[in-house]
């Protein structure tokens, strides 16, 4: 069984999702929560107006911006992140006990590409107690805010969130060999639509699939522009320097001109019982 380390008191660590953009797309529970932390660990992508739920608390940029090529932009690795959860724990749990509490606030939803299990096996191992808040992914805010539904009856029945870019820079197409969602979300492609697109045809998708891009999902300032998947790399000059997500498919299609007709079932009294 996993002890604390030198058996000191260590405060819980809640992660928090924040929601894809606007601060009040953060839960209730997720809110009440962050205003009763007293360290925040937190994002790039967290909007700073979230500052206003925790104002007496310690706000510890943790953000990483990765692949943006600017000077620093790697200093805050995993590995020291997961130094300062078991550090701001212990610190948190000396002073406050048991009732000590740190956020680690990321964007969107902690369990989708947010790296949550590298921290959480840090917790496991020292001995931490934690607690996971789920939040609104922005796939969700680009399908609100673009008014196109990721599912469709009829014609799209299941969905498959990629991140385009791994962390070795290998670009990932999505489903494996022979496997291929009726939509597909690829997270963090805006560097990387040409070869998307060629992945995507090599994949088997028609050239004249309709492609979604969006970019901002979920602030004022978002944008989205529609492309077939052979003309995905028209989208690159419009949403150049934006958090740029892709939705190919059935989700990416505009609503008909006319409402799907409903069919009643045999219970509805619509057909003959059997």
């Amino acid at each position: 069984m996993d002890s604390k380390p030198c058996s000191l008191t260590t405060a819980k660590v809640v992660f928090i999702g924040a929601g894809p953009g606007e601060a009040d797309l953060i839960t209730v529970r997720g809110s009440r929560l962050l205003a009763q932390a007293q360290v925040v660990l937190f994002d790039a992508l967290a909007d700073p107006a979230l500052r206003d739920l925790a104002p007496d608390a310690d706000w510890i940029d943790v953000g990483k911006r990765g692949f943006s090529g600017q000077p620093g932009s790697d200093f805050n690795g995993q590995t020291r992140i997961n130094q300062l959860l078991v550090e701001q724990s212990l610190a948190v749990g000396a002073i406050h006990g048991e009732r000590g509490l740190v956020a680690r606030l990321k964007g969107g939803d902690p369990s989708l590409f947010g790296r949550l299990e590298e921290e959480l096996h840090v917790l496991r191992e020292a001995g931490i107690d934690c607690e996971i808040v789920p939040g609104v992914t922005s796939a969700l805010a680009a399908a609100a805010g673009t008014q196109r539904p990721l599912t469709r009856r009829g014609t799209g029945r299941s969905v498959s969130f990629t991140t385009a870019m791994t962390r070795t820079g290998e670009l990932q197409y999505g489903m494996g060999p022979g496997q291929r969602a009726d939509t597909e979300v690829f997270y963090m492609a805006g560097r990387q639509l040409a070869p998307l697109s060629k992945g995507l045809l090599d994949a088997g998708w028609p050239g004249d699939t309709t492609v979604s891009v969006v970019s901002r999902a979920g602030w004022p300032d978002m944008l989205h522009t529609v492309h077939t998947v052979a003309s995905l790399d028209d989208a690159s000059e419009h949403h150049a320097g934006r958090p740029t997500l892709v939705i190919v498919g059935a989700g990416a299609t505009a609503l008909p001109d006319e409402p799907l007709r409903h069919i009643p079932l045999p219970a509805e009294g619509g057909g003959r019982a059997p």
